[in-house]
Formats: C-alpha cells, structure tokens, sequence
C-alpha cells in the first residue's frame, strides 16, 4: 500500500488490490434500490389499474365507446375506400388524356379536386 499525503495527514488507499470493491457494491446498492423500487410501483400500479378499470366500465365511457365503435364500422371505413377511388380516377385521367403535359396537369388538378370533395362528402 502506498500512503497519500495530505497536509499532515497521510491517508491509506485501502482499496489498493481491491478495484472491483466500489463497482460490486454499487452493484449490490442498484440491485436492493430495483427491487425495493418494484415492489412499492408494483402496488402502486395495481392501484392505479383497478381505478381504470372502474372508470372503463362507467356507463359514460362505454356509451363513448359503443359510439367510436359504431363510427368506425360505418363512416370511418368508407373514407379510405373513396379516398383510394378517386386516387384511381386522378390515374386514369393522366393516363387516358391526350395533350400537352400542361393539359395533363389541369386534368388532373381537376380530378384531384372531385376527389377531395368525394372524399369530404363521406366524412360527413
């Protein structure tokens, strides 16, 4: 061991030979604080679950749900269909058209525009 001087006072290194001495115990200290830590946010967690499940099953929030469930069956679907639709139609007319490239664009512009509203109309 080589003693440190400080001022007057000489210091002894004791974990001279020892270099994992510091890690394991910060190991061991991170492993205790983990599962002590787990145990209180497990009952913690349990806790707040139980109260989401009773909010869940409020006659409120289910009638909201039966309502999303309800949209997404019916308007929510038809949306993507149109969408695509009019996707179809704004390819064909590009391709079908004869014309300038200018002439292309404004077509296709138009169709774009049909599209949107097409689209619009079954959101609603």
């Amino acid at each position: 061991m080589h003693p440190l001087t400080w001022g007057t006072l000489q210091l002894i290194d004791i974990t001279e030979g020892f270099p994992m001495r510091g890690k394991i115990g910060l190991v061991v200290g991170l492993g205790v604080g983990y599962v002590l830590g787990t145990r209180a946010g497990r009952a913690r967690y349990e806790q707040i679950k139980k109260q989401a499940e009773k909010v869940w099953e409020l006659e409120p929030v289910q009638k909201q749900v039966g309502k999303a469930k309800d949209f997404a069956q019916t308007s929510a679907l038809a949306v993507p269909r149109v969408a695509w639709d009019g996707v179809v139609k704004v390819i064909a007319t590009v391709a079908e058209k004869q014309g300038t490239p200018g002439q292309k664009l404004d077509s296709a512009i138009d169709e774009v525009e049909d599209a949107v509203d097409d689209v619009k109309k079954a959101a609603d």
